[in-house]
């Protein structure tokens, strides 16, 4: 553990400061439909996990845990998942799907909180929030579906407040970055179709 913290100095973060780095790329990439997205998201994620069990926000460490193990159904489904097996093409969310997401989505984020609220966690209920809809948007996007970008629009809004709040200032500066690839990414995506 005395390695993490000599990665701190005066306030700065390292590990942080490279998660961010190697989180725009994968953003950047994954707007291009580009599959080395996903081996710059696990190394990503995997730094978040650290960062985030540093300051206590223990749901954002098990979506990391969860977001390895979608990236790498990501990496595959992108790469397999289309007609005999080829590359996936970008796809549109169903009723059914949106339906089904929104009601799982609604009741695991209150069960969370309150699982949460009988910890030491900081923010129970906005953390499951932004931990809930963000495993929604990563498997989306891992299914290469347009609405994915939608929904991370809400999610790093939100983000975006909350890292501010814990002095996260460059993870809340990448997630603002993220917002705005959002964006981009609903309409290079949308494009494609």
């Amino acid at each position: 553990m005395e390695i993490f913290q000599e990665l701190f100095y005066r306030g700065f973060n390292v590990l942080e400061l490279v998660g961010v780095v190697t989180g725009i790329l994968y953003v950047w990439l994954n707007i291009r439909q580009n599959i080395w997205c996903w081996p710059f998201g696990l190394v990503s994620v995997t730094i978040y996990m650290i960062v985030f069990f540093q300051v206590r926000l223990y749901a954002d460490v098990g979506l990391q845990v969860v977001y390895v193990v979608l990236s790498v159904y990501g990496w595959y489904y992108w790469l397999h998942g289309g007609t005999g097996h080829d590359t996936a093409p970008v796809a549109r969310i169903t009723r059914r799907q949106t339906a089904a997401l929104g009601f799982v989505g609604v009741v695991s984020t209150v069960l969370m909180g309150l699982g949460l609220s009988h910890t030491d966690a900081s923010l129970p209920y906005w953390d499951s929030t932004t931990t809930v809809w963000s495993l929604v948007g990563q498997w989306l996007t891992s299914k290469k579906i347009l609405e994915n970008w939608l929904v991370w629009i809400a999610v790093d809004t939100l983000y975006v407040g909350i890292y501010i709040y814990k002095g996260l200032y460059l993870t809340s500066g990448l997630f603002a970055a993220y917002l705005v690839m959002a964006v981009a990414g609903y309409f290079a995506w949308k494009k494609t179709l």
